[in-house]
């Protein structure tokens, strides 16, 4: 898949599901390459790496499904809270592969300590950073069950150590985003600002993400990456916290990836003295920082998802209990019947009453209300004397879409966000191994 980078920087038309692209800014302590280990045959970037010379804190998330990536397997196997480097492939997801997969990461963890310790050695600073094995994280995406190509990474690790950049330069952060792409259109990005006492502190993130998601996580890679000085245990805390409202609150085809892994990176390089824990006042902006990034990333991942043309915020209002609004929202959100209507504008609004009840939910018919935009669509136990399904059609050709679901029993709520299936959904996962 060729970017175009001009194409992708310049101005969205006005109905566009998505905002505008962010500049990422540079995180002291972080060093970052994208090469073409040629996993593809096509010359695209496929290999990823991100490099802290002094380490950093970290924490992350994985897919809560049964059968996982054996770089998810690794990376629960590594019990420091700070690493020196993650390493991101595409094209192979090392899922069932069994002990080719598990043997191929020891190896190329080997290679990859040894030529980053050979690089620091190199300069002159005075001392030598010594990088071990278990100092490296990995994340794989792509096929499931293909023989994970160790000979091509470890053939290409040198090269990919040499290009290591400071992200001074922008393009740096596309480039990567770029290279962990499978059915992705285009790179995903946000960036983040807020204060630690009175310190700036930066929050820059990728992600890739296309099908294949569903809570739980409800993405295929993000990593986060900030100049903060928060200890791991903090940022395992702050991300879990985030997650629910994020990753954990978007559907493309309600399948739960066995790749999926949130992490986020902290190189401590603004210091911002002693966090006594994790509802310590001083980390609040942070975290309102966090949930926002994530929230951006998490929409991009929606916004692209395969074969979509329209976002969908699906948003239930006033129930009993936030997992009643959730468990309603996604019933409605996952279901195919009600993403095909919305892709072919069609005001169907029994499917959503069809969601609503396939849920298992018990609500109160007579007290419904059911809106698509700002048009009532249902309410009192039937079709709404507001109804104008003209109006409906109309807007239901906009990129960006609403529905709302007023139970009227309760106070809680959640919102949800997802995507229309369109036929090149079909088209895309027919020929995704070619």
């Amino acid at each position: 898949m060729t970017i175009n980078l001009k194409n992708f920087l310049k101005d969205k038309p006005k109905m566009s599901k998505m905002g505008d692209f962010q500049e990422l800014e540079e995180i002291e302590g972080l060093e970052i390459s994208a090469i073409s280990a040629d996993l593809y045959g096509t010359g695209r970037d496929d290999l990823a790496l991100f490099y802290f010379k002094d380490g950093a804190n970290y924490a992350s998330v994985y897919t809560n499904n049964t059968i996982c990536s054996e770089s998810i397997v690794w990376n629960r196997n590594i019990r420091k809270s700070l690493i020196k480097a993650l390493m991101v492939n595409t094209k192979n997801a090392n899922t069932f592969t069994g002990t080719q997969g598990q043997e191929s990461l020891a190896s190329i963890s080997k290679s990859l300590a040894k030529s980053l310790t050979i690089r620091e050695s190199q300069k002159d600073e005075g001392t030598s950073q010594v990088v071990k094995t278990n100092e490296i994280l990995f994340a794989s995406t792509g096929v499931i069950g293909e023989k994970y190509p160790v000979d091509q990474i470890k053939g290409n690790i040198q090269n990919l150590v040499d290009k290591l950049r400071d992200v001074k330069n922008k393009f740096v952060w596309f480039k990567a985003a770029s290279s962990i792409m499978t059915t992705d259109t285009k790179p995903k990005l946000a960036y983040e600002e807020c204060k630690i006492w009175n310190k700036k502190i930066k929050l820059s993130g990728i992600a890739k993400g296309s099908g294949m998601i569903a809570p739980n996580l409800a993405t295929t890679l993000a990593f986060v990456f900030t100049d903060a000085d928060i200890p791991s245990v903090y940022l395992k805390s702050l991300l879990k916290r985030c997650i629910g409202s994020t990753f954990n609150a978007i559907t493309v085809d309600s399948d739960t990836s066995t790749n999926d892994m949130v992490g986020i990176f902290a190189t401590g390089k603004v210091k911002t003295g002693k966090i006594y824990n994790v509802l310590d006042p001083k980390l609040k902006d942070f975290e309102n920082a966090l949930q926002r990034l994530l929230l951006n990333l998490a929409k991009q991942v929606v916004s692209d998802g395969e074969g979509a043309k329209k976002f969908i915020t699906v948003k239930v209002i006033n129930a009993r209990s936030q997992q009643m609004a959730k468990k309603i929202a996604f019933s409605i959100a996952n279901s195919p019947l009600f993403k095909t209507a919305m892709s072919g504008n069609d005001p169907n609004w029994g499917r959503i009453i069809m969601g609503i009840g396939k849920s298992g939910e018990k609500i109160l018919p007579e007290k419904l209300e059911i809106k698509i935009g700002e048009f009532k669509v249902a309410e009192k136990g039937k079709v709404s004397e507001e109804y104008d399904e003209k109006k409906i059609k109309e807007y239901l050709e906009w990129d960006s879409i609403i529905v709302e679901v007023n139970l009227k029993i309760g106070q809680a709520y959640f919102e949800c966000h997802t995507c229309d299936f369109s036929k090149e959904y079909i088209d895309i996962n027919t020929d995704y191994r070619s």
